[in-house]
C-alpha cells in the first residue's frame, strides 16, 4: 500500500493544478493563435527585456530544451528578435511581439483571475500567494547551490 506524505500530496495538487490550468489556458488562448507556454515566454521577455536566453530559461515554465525550439518559432513568427553579442544571446520583443502582448495580456489576466476568484476568497488568495512565494524562494535557493 502506498503511503503519501502531506507534502507529497501538496506537490501532486500543485502539479495537477498547473497542468489543468495550462490546458484551460491553451484552449482559452486558441483564438489568439498562441499557447500558454508562448504567452509565458513573451510575457517574461516583455517584463525583463533585454534578457539573456539563459535567464529566460530560468524564469519561464519551459524546459531548456524546449526553450530553443520555442524561441526559434517565436522568431519565425516575428514576435521576438535575438541579438548575439559575443557568447551572449539577448532577446527582445519586436513591434509585432509587443502588439501580441497588448492583444492577449488583459484577456489572459482576466481568465486566470476568474479561475481563482470563482473558488477562493481574497483572504485565501493572499494566504496562497504568501505560501507559494515561500515555497518558490526555497526551491530557488536549492537551485543556487
Amino acid at each position: 500500500m502506498k503511503k503519501n506524505t502531506l507534502s507529497s500530496l501538496n506537490w501532486l495538487r500543485i502539479a495537477r493544478f498547473t497542468h489543468q490550468s495550462n490546458l484551460l489556458s491553451n484552449e482559452f488562448l486558441k483564438p489568439f493563435h498562441i499557447t500558454a507556454a508562448q504567452f509565458d515566454v513573451l510575457n517574461q521577455i516583455a517584463s525583463y527585456q533585454p534578457i539573456m536566453q539563459s535567464q529566460l530559461a530560468m524564469k519561464a515554465t519551459v524546459t531548456e530544451g524546449g526553450m530553443s525550439r520555442m524561441l526559434q518559432r517565436l522568431e519565425q513568427e516575428g514576435y521576438i528578435q535575438r541579438k548575439q553579442e559575443w557568447k551572449t544571446k539577448w532577446i527582445y520583443l519586436t513591434g509585432k511581439g509587443e502588439d501580441k502582448m497588448k492583444e492577449v495580456f488583459e484577456h489572459q489576466l482576466a481568465f486566470q483571475t476568474s479561475l481563482f476568484n470563482e473558488c477562493l476568497t481574497e483572504e485565501e488568495q493572499k494566504s496562497l500567494y504568501k505560501l507559494m512565494s515561500k515555497l518558490q524562494k526555497h526551491t530557488e535557493s536549492k537551485m543556487d547551490t
